[in-house]
């Protein structure tokens, strides 16, 4: 298998074939994001990627899930894409979901029956950045598209019959703004109905413009504490059918899990519990890069 600079995957995909399709981001330009900050993106020949699933096949009896990476190949052409896609289904018969890191920005070029034919060629359950529900948060991580169209895109793939599960982060609109940005998350959500939601905290790395904004006194970061209330808010806010909350992220400080609407007021007790276990020192204290979830104080 062949696979060019640092590659990820949602930590729910650890079980999936993982197919590289691209290199890098085609985006590359979040405010707080270094992942493929030193990698040029790149498409991968169809001759390479055939060739990665002929020798998955040789070595595999059954491959029921294949994740492509990298950052965004949902990027590529509904063409190119469904070349894929098909491919796959040749070599893997028995494939189930084809899944994918996918932007907003992916799929505003393609077509309802686009999306439906990637959808019937088992194309489904993206993972989603979508960050926030704040338009102005949304502006200041650079995601490269606003609230409206968020909420345009990923209804649209709810009419193509493909799930997608939804990224947000906790203390993406620093200190001031945190309860807002829970609330017009959770909102967001309500609308855009996600399979998932995968809950993760910010940390600003450095080398990214967040970070110096954070040096100069530009961004105030949330406290831990204040990732609790933000969570807790974000929590008692949404409303959602048959939703997997995972709050499990090693970025997390108390970790959650559990399905929507069933273990809604669990979670929240968890959540209480958690908080209520941590000094004052830790929730006053601010998140560290390479300790994911933990205070380190001095």
């Amino acid at each position: 298998m062949n696979y060019t600079g640092p590659v990820f995957r949602p930590p729910f995909e650890a079980n999936s074939l993982l197919l590289q399709v691209t290199v890098g981001c085609s985006h590359n330009a979040c405010t707080f994001c270094t992942m493929y900050k030193d990698t040029c993106f790149a498409v991968a020949p169809m001759e390479q990627i055939e060739q990665d699933l002929r020798e998955a096949r040789a070595q595999l009896s059954t491959v029921r899930r294949i994740f492509l990476v990298n950052a965004d190949p949902f990027v590529l052409s509904a063409a190119k894409l469904k070349a894929i896609a098909e491919k796959i289904n040749e070599i893997f018969p028995e494939i189930q979901t084809i899944s994918a890191y996918a932007s907003v920005k992916n799929i505003i070029g393609k077509t309802d029956e686009e999306l439906k034919e990637l959808r019937r060629l088992k194309i489904n359950q993206l993972n989603i950045g979508v960050e926030s529900g704040l338009d102005k948060v949304l502006h200041h991580l650079n995601k490269g598209f606003t609230l409206e169209e968020a909420r345009t895109q990923l209804q649209r793939l709810n009419k193509a019959g493909m799930d997608f599960s939804a990224n947000i982060i906790l203390g993406a609109a620093g200190e001031k703004d945190s309860l807002e940005n829970a609330r017009a998350s959770s909102k967001l959500m309500n609308e855009v109905k996600p399979y998932l939601i995968f809950l993760a905290t910010l940390h600003v790395d450095p080398g990214s413009k967040l970070y110096e904004e954070l040096q100069a006194g530009q961004f105030v970061e949330n406290t831990l504490g204040g990732n609790l209330e933000e969570e807790a808010e974000f929590l008692r806010n949404l409303d959602l059918p048959n939703c997997v909350f995972f709050g499990i992220h090693t970025s997390n400080v108390v970790p959650l899990l559990g399905k929507l609407p069933y273990d809604k007021e669990s979670l929240l007790r968890e959540l209480e519990q958690g908080k209520k276990s941590l000094p004052e020192k830790v929730l006053n204290a601010r998140p560290q890069k390479g300790y994911e979830g933990v205070s380190i104080l001095e």
